[in-house]
C-alpha cells in the first residue's frame, strides 16, 4: 500500500493544551481576580482532577446529570462550551465568570503548543507530496491555532466535527476527510491519540496508527516513526 494522504488528530496528536494550572491563572488575570497562591494551586488541582480543560487530563467521573451531554460535546459548538464549562463549574471559583473564561482560553493560539516535531513531519509529508488533513472532535474552530503556529501552510483540509455534526469514530467523518483529500481511504493513513474515536477511521479502510497522549516534553519524536512507511 502507497500513502498518498495522512489525516492527523489535532489534541494530543499535533498540540497539547496548557495545563489547568495555566488556563486558570490566564483566566484570573484576564478577569482581573486576586487569589492567594494557595487557593489557585488547589483549585487548578481540583479543575484538572475534573477535566476541566478540553484535551487535558480526562475527568476523573462525569457527573450523571452531564453523561448525555458528554458523550455527544464535540458535534457541535453549544453542547461542546457546555460540557466543559458543566464539569468546571464542579469547582467552586470567587468569580463565576471565571468557568466561561477558562473555555475561551482555550480557543486562544496561546493556550497550544506543537509536539516538538510536528512541523517537522508536516513538512517533511509536504516536500514527498503528501496531501495531509485535520481530523478533530472539537467544538470550536482550530484553524487559528494552526496559522499561530506556523503549520497551517503544511494542511491541505480541515475536517472538524462540530461543522459536520458528526464526531469521531463515526466513519463518515473520516470519508468526508479522505474526500477533501481526492483520495480514497485506503491510500490514507490515520494519525491519532484515542485508540476508539481515531479507530474509527480503520472501518473505513484507512492505514492508522496511534502516538501516546502526553505532553509535549515528554513526546519530543512521537510522530516521526510514521514517516519511515512514507516513502
Amino acid at each position: 500500500m502507497t500513502i498518498k494522504g495522512v489525516l492527523f488528530d489535532f489534541s494530543g496528536t499535533l498540540f497539547r493544551i496548557e495545563t489547568a494550572d495555566s488556563c486558570l491563572r490566564a483566566a484570573l488575570a484576564a478577569r482581573g481576580t486576586s487569589a492567594t497562591p494557595t487557593d489557585v494551586d488547589r483549585w487548578a488541582r481540583e479543575l484538572d482532577r475534573v477535566g476541566a480543560v478540553a484535551g487535558g487530563t480526562p475527568p476523573e467521573r462525569v457527573p450523571e446529570a452531564l453523561a448525555g451531554l458528554w458523550a455527544t460535546r464535540d458535534v457541535d459548538a453549544v453542547r461542546h462550551r457546555a460540557a466543559y464549562t458543566g464539569l468546571a463549574r464542579q469547582v467552586e471559583l470567587p468569580d463565576p465568570e471565571l468557568h466561561e473564561e477558562m473555555y475561551d482560553r482555550q480557543m486562544r493560539p496561546e493556550a497550544w503548543h506543537p509536539y516538538p516535531d510536528a512541523g517537522r513531519v508536516l513538512g517533511a509529508l509536504r516536500g514527498r507530496g503528501v496531501r495531509v488533513g485535520v481530523v478533530s472532535n472539537i467544538g470550536w474552530d482550530l484553524r487559528p491555532v494552526f496559522r499561530a503556529h506556523g503549520l497551517d501552510a503544511y494542511v491541505d483540509t480541515y475536517v472538524l466535527s462540530y461543522e459536520h455534526g458528526v464526531q469521531k469514530p463515526d466513519a463518515r467523518l473520516f470519508r468526508v476527510a479522505c474526500e477533501a483529500l481526492g483520495l480514497e481511504p485506503e491510500d490514507v493513513l490515520m494519525v491519532g491519540d484515542d485508540r476508539i474515536a481515531d479507530g474509527g477511521a480503520a472501518a473505513l479502510g484507512c492505514a492508522v496508527h496511534f502516538v501516546d497522549h502526553l505532553p509535549a516534553s515528554q513526546r519530543p519524536e512521537g510522530l516521526v516513526p510514521i514517516l519511515a512507511g512514507i516513502a
